[in-house]
């Protein structure tokens, strides 16, 4: 018994000495960890901003692993995760954060932390994980990571980083995620992240990466996700990579990746595969859909040729499917046979199919796609027939686009059965017919385009839909008043009724437009005055040219502080123009021209650039800025100051012009007894015919044998009796103001030229005709092939037989005119600047060979510089801006002198025309756009789309593959040229000498000379 209790007694002791020696080493191990609480409060230092206050409970009233955030060991108080997570915080990272030597977990994610990442970093060989994304962390990312040789996740994507990626991140080798998204790292991907064997997710998007993509990721043997879209990255895609079958996500999208995929591919766990903007070709193999999983599938703006496979049907797990801007298709029935297999896919949400080559007719089984699309766009292909009725089954469509193809007869009625339906695009089809009423209704439409078809009949006076922003119906050929009700659409930001035949006035309801920014009106019937309710709107674009409105302008347009441009050309308004216009800010185009003001131009705003404004055609105006050159306003005066100057005119002005212009008759009639015209006109050696002459060669100017019309006259075809062959006489119209300077001016430039590219004069004429009256006429070769514009452009009456260029022949023709303007601006006595080149300038004759013609315009250049011009004081005020519109530079526009660089714009545009047949004056150009901007933003991808169709069948139909690249190449080379001569500012447009040498050399590689 005694020895129990000892035995208990004893135990008892050794418990306490035992719990006496813990606390006294939880004393020690306490005073060593001082260097975690020290290392805390450096950290706190750092912080500037604390706005949710997490740093309230860094303090000495709480042990440190108690303060928010902080976590510390179960078996020790040592700090293993510091965890701030989306606080707020802004400031920098200490770099005392080294001395948490045992921190497993460093997650700062979401807050402003600026600065660097500190290398001491580099000493927590424990942490496993590090969590940096989305602050504004700058700098490089420092190698001394790579020493946390225990990393899993290495997150540091959303910042400022910059340099390369380093190479030593492969030397992790528990790296599981590495994310370095959104920063701006630059440089190639380290080969050597192929070492990492563990890792399962790569995520290097959105950053400044070049260079290829090194092949020994295939090493990467558990890798699920490849994320390294939006780079500049080249190069084929490794087709190892088509065979690792662990992939789930491959993201390369937006790069510049070129090459093919294999025919077989082994990627059966694919989710997302999505590979839009770049360049990949050939056809989509069908092992692609072998992966049953895919859920996204994203091809989108490659060069993907052919059909689309039919057993894309096989994808039960897919719900978004973009085939876009690709060659997918042939134009022809048969394209949309995979159509009715994919209707197996029941999760599909989104179709998008728009600008491919897909034809033939629309499948009616696009009816039994999945209940829950939601969007089908099919826009910009080569579609045929009816608009499928059966698409009313599709209950939850929000959008269709079916713009942009061959879709013909009326727009079905079931369409209205689309109750969800907020988009509609059928612009630009061959529709006719009215427009169901329950079109105007739909009430959750938000856009409704049905543009440039041939609809007719009125817009429904029910229309009232609350939710429509944008009504389109232009280029149709609807009529009737434009209906009260529109003014019910409350919410309506775009309303464009271009180019029908409407009457009737502006409602004033549109006053209810309030969100109203963009109104098109023009090229209709309207008349009335313009509503000044429109100074009540949002309104930053109003187009209401040719029409038929009547009345004055309404200065309270000038209450529209946002207006940008405003055109009312083509009208029949009167008064003034309100000087208010000038006072917006922001207003950059302003058309007035045609139309019957009178009055002052203003001097201000606007008026100030006289290329951003134009009142051509308005008889009555005076004063504005000087470059106009407007007759000056005269100053209002009283009867007894008019009467006044009445006698002085009569005494001071009449009397002596009456006595020196009998003196001119008697000197004419003396120097000139038999009243022939004077010879000293400046005709130096050219040969002159008769009147008698070229009316006989004409027939009596028979208008069977007119060929053309001019600004200043009409252009015959005729036979010289001297001459068997063929002339072109151009008789110059001598009512029209100019006409006799222009005479005057060709005849001038064209004795003092001789080039093969440019058009021979053969004779002249200045005569008086049957009647008495003045006859003036230049007799040039006749072109028998007309001119360039007739090839590119076909007039609409049919008296154009239409005829086409081949690449070949359209360069010949780049190059003829450039050498024409070569030798006028560098190998003339005196440098001449044509002024006026423009397609319908260029004729052709029978083999082709260009010349550049009509010289009515032209200038000679002062010896001592080819740029600039001495001032004419006598030019005419109607030939002030040299040139046609679309082709004159912008220089001229500003009133700046004429040169041989403002040649060089019109070259570069009469380029674009030759290879894009888009008119510089096309309404496709307005609002800021241009030939120059729609040519300049095709560069470099997407040249083959601009180009005319015509100038692209003979090469695609041969199935040339190496031809067909070989005129891209030339294409995209030409199209360049064009551009750079047609920049705005004269100084940095290419020189006549390099173009032609340029041009040579393209030629020689397109003939693979």
């Amino acid at each position: 018994m005694m020895s129990s209790h000892f035995s208990f007694i004893l135990l008892c002791c050794c418990i306490c000495l035992a719990f006496i020696r813990l606390s006294k080493a939880q004393i020690n191990l306490g005073g060593r960890n001082e260097t975690d609480r020290l290392a805390l409060l450096a950290f706190k230092d750092q912080i500037t901003i604390d706005p949710l206050k997490v740093m309230s409970s860094w303090n000495d009233s709480h042990h440190y692993c108690e303060w928010e955030g902080v976590t510390c060991g179960l078996r020790h108080p040592r700090v293993t995760m510091l965890n701030l997570d989306s606080q707020g915080l802004v400031g920098s990272i200490s770099p005392h954060i080294g001395n948490l030597s045992f921190l497993r977990l460093l997650n700062l994610q979401n807050n402003s932390f600026h600065g660097v990442i500190p290398r001491e970093i580099g000493r927590l060989f424990r942490l496993e994980g590090i969590s940096l994304i989305n602050n504004s962390l700058v700098g490089e990312i420092p190698i001394n990571i790579s020493l946390c040789y225990s990393l899993t996740r290495l997150f540091l994507s959303g910042n400022n980083f910059v340099g390369k990626i380093p190479m030593e991140l492969g030397s992790l080798p528990k790296l599981v995620s590495l994310a370095l998204e959104n920063d701006n790292l630059t440089g190639e991907i380290p080969p050597s992240l192929g070492n990492i064997t563990t890792l399962k997710n790569l995520a290097l998007s959105y950053n400044n990466l070049e260079g290829v993509i090194p092949s020994t990721l295939y090493n990467l043997k558990s890798l699920e996700i490849l994320s390294i879209h939006a780079n500049t990255l080249s190069g084929m895609f490794p087709s190892s990579l088509y065979n690792l079958s662990t992939l789930q996500v491959i993201s390369i999208s937006a790069n510049q990746l070129t090459g093919n995929i294999p025919s077989e591919t082994n990627l059966h766990n694919l989710q997302f595969f999505l590979i839009g903007g770049n360049r990949f070709s050939g056809h989509i193999p069908s092992s692609l859909f072998n992966a049953s999983k895919l859920f996204r599938f994203d091809i989108s703006g490659n060069q993907f040729t052919g059909k689309v496979p039919v057993n894309l049907g096989n994808l039960n797990e897919l719900t978004f499917l973009a085939l876009q801007e690709n060659s997918l298709g042939s134009g022809k029935s048969g394209d949309f046979d995979f159509i009715t297999p994919l209707t197996n896919c029941s999760n599909l949400e989104t179709i998008v199919l728009y600008s491919n080559e897909l034809g033939g007719s629309l499948p009616v089984s696009v009816a039994n796609f999945s209940k829950s699309l939601t969007s089908l766009y099919l826009s910009q292909n080569q579609i045929t027939g009816n608009i499928p009725k059966e698409l009313e089954n599709l209950q939850n469509l929000i959008l269709l686009d079916l713009s942009t193809n061959f879709f013909n007869g009326s727009i079905p009625i079931g369409l209205g059965n689309l109750r969800k339906l907020q988009i509609l695009g059928l612009q630009n089809n061959q529709l006719s017919g009215q427009v169901p009423l329950f079109l105007w209704n739909m009430s959750q439409l938000v856009e409704l385009d049905l543009s440039n078809n041939i609809l007719e009949g009125s817009i429904a006076s029910a229309l009232d839909n609350q939710n429509l922003q944008i009504l389109d119906l232009s280029r149709n050929n609807f009529t009737g008043p434009i209906p009260r009700e529109i003014g019910l659409s409350s919410h309506l930001i775009r309303l464009v009724l271009r180019h029908n035949s409407l009457n009737g006035s502006i409602p004033l309801e549109v006053g209810n437009l309030k969100n109203l920014g963009y109104l098109d009106v023009s090229e209709n019937n309207l008349t009335g005055e313009i509503p000044g309710v429109l100074s009540s709107l949002s309104l930053e674009y109003i187009y209401m040219g040719s029409n038929f409105f009547q009345g004055p302008l309404p200065s309270s347009l000038a209450d529209l502080e946002g207006l940008l441009s405003l055109d009312v050309s083509h009208n029949n308004l009167s008064g003034i123009i309100p000087r208010q216009l000038g006072k917006l800010s922001v207003l950059t185009t302003l058309n007035l021209s045609f139309n019957n003001f009178e009055g002052a131009v203003p001097v201000e705003g606007v008026f100030r650039n006289s290329s951003a404004f134009s009142v051509f055609g308005n008889l009555k105006i005076c004063g504005g800025p000087p470059n106009l050159r407007l007759p000056k306003c005269r100053i209002q005066r009283s009867k007894k100051q008019d009467n006044g100057l009445a006698v002085k005119v009569i005494l001071g002005v009449l009397i002596p012009s009456l006595i020196v212009g009998f003196c001119l008759i008697f000197l004419y009639f003396r120097k000139n007894p038999k009243g022939k015209p004077s010879s000293e006109e400046g005709f130096g050696d050219l040969k002159r015919v008769s009147y008698n002459d070229l009316y006989k060669a004409t027939d009596g100017f028979s208008s069977t044998n007119l060929i053309g019309r001019g600004s200043y006259g009409s252009v015959y075809k005729g036979i010289l009796q001297q001459d068997e062959s063929p002339v072109a006489v151009k008789v110059l119209n001598l009512i029209e103001r100019g006409a006799s300077k222009t005479f005057m001016a060709e005849c001038e430039a064209l004795r003092e030229v001789r080039h093969r590219n440019l058009l021979k004069i053969l004779t002249v004429c200045s005569s008086v005709d049957f009647k008495g009256e003045g006859f003036k006429a230049l007799v040039f070769e006749f072109m028998p092939n007309g001119s360039l514009e007739s090839w590119l452009h076909p007039s609409s009456d049919g008296q154009d037989v239409p005829r086409s260029l081949n690449l070949c022949q359209r360069l010949n023709i780049g190059i003829d005119v450039a050498s024409g303007l070569e030798y006028l601006h560098n190998h003339c006595e005196r440098p001449i600047a044509h002024c006026d080149l423009k397609s319908s300038n260029i004729l052709l004759s029978d083999d082709l060979t260009a010349h550049v013609g009509d010289f009515g315009l032209a200038k000679f250049l002062s010896a001592e510089t080819r740029s600039t011009i001495t001032s004419n004081k006598d030019e005419s005020s109607s030939i002030a801006i040299r040139g046609t519109i679309g082709y004159i530079p912008p220089e001229y526009g500003a009133g700046g002198e004429v040169s041989t660089q403002g040649d060089i714009y019109s070259f570069g545009i009469c380029l674009l025309e030759m290879f894009t047949r888009k008119r510089p004056t096309d309404q496709m150009f307005k609002d800021g756009h241009s030939l120059h901007e729609f040519s300049k933003l095709a560069l470099p991808h997407r040249v083959m789309e601009i180009i005319d169709e015509r100038l692209l069948s003979e090469e695609t139909h041969n199935g040339d593959i190496n031809a067909l690249n070989r005129m891209r190449e030339c294409l995209s080379s030409i199209i360049r040229i064009g551009i750079a001569c047609s920049v705005d500012i004269m100084t940095e447009r290419m020189d006549i000498k390099d173009v032609l040498k340029e041009l040579h050399s393209i030629k020689a590689i397109y003939l693979q000379v």
